[in-house]
């Protein structure tokens, strides 16, 4: 198997100038929906729910907001558009006439789907900044980790679109995981908050361990994070995931 080049940054090139090309196509979809997201929950349920562990709902929640807004936009980034990529366009069939090889293109994939998640990042911090609930320095680690996370959710997109027999296969995808690791991960209720055996769920999924990060970071406080343990798993999720996709996507390539 090729390892991948620094050629990889083509592909992450080719990517980005997609990107800005259709930048109000698609800036609904990471710009407003996770700021209606944050004023509905935050104003909605919070008159309703009070203070989580001493802070406010809508200072709770925006940890949950960034990460789950970083999971899904390299999601949706390395699983529907790389499959229409590689399967429908053709984009990897022309790709690879090049000197670029297979794991160039996974790799630039994967960095492109990381580069989504900082860019939802910040985002998300720049107007919780603007709400006036930002309140430590130490929320500038918050795009550092879902960049993190998202080359840990890039390399699962990635992955999992080299297997997929057809685009309506991300149903089972969408609905049995992400949407379900959304809501167990800790980003909108407290983990401590769930039965026991949810609770074991809970601290398994992908997630969150990138929840609690981000939610140190922002909140400046890590007093209830183990930080070595979370950033551990993230990198060795990604790294199993990013070595698993370099072989599964070379194998879908070669059909």
């Amino acid at each position: 198997m090729n390892w991948p080049t620094y050629r990889a940054f083509y592909m992450w090139l080719r990517n980005y100038d997609v990107f800005i090309r259709l930048f109000w196509s698609i800036a609904p979809g990471f710009i407003i929906e996770p700021v209606v997201l944050l004023v509905a929950l935050g104003f909605g349920f919070g008159s309703f729910i009070g203070d989580i562990n001493g802070q406010p709902y809508m200072e709770f929640i925006i940890p949950g907001v960034i990460a789950s807004y970083a999971m899904t936009s390299a999601t949706f980034e390395c699983t529907y558009n790389v499959f229409f990529r590689m399967d429908f366009r053709k984009t990897y069939d022309s790709i690879l006439a090049t000197p670029m090889n297979i794991s160039d293109v996974v790799t630039g994939e994967v960095l492109w789907g990381a580069t989504r998640s900082i860019i939802t990042a910040c985002i998300i911090l720049l107007v919780a900044a603007l709400f006036g609930i930002i309140h430590s320095p130490l929320a500038l680690l918050a795009p550092v980790f879902a960049v993190l996370e998202g080359i840990m959710f890039a390399s699962m997109g990635v992955f999992f679109a080299s297997i997929v027999p057809s685009v309506y296969s991300f149903n089972y995808y969408f609905t049995l995981f992400i949407g379900p690791m959304t809501f167990f991960s800790g980003a909108f209720f407290p983990v401590s908050s769930f039965p026991e055996t949810v609770q074991v769920i809970s601290n398994i999924v992908p997630l969150t361990p990138a929840v609690s990060l981000i939610r140190g970071a922002v909140s400046g406080d890590f007093a209830g994070v183990n930080v070595v343990i979370s950033l551990l798993a993230v990198i060795g999720v990604s790294a199993a995931f990013y070595i698993a996709t370099l072989f599964s996507m070379k194998r879908r390539v070669m059909e």
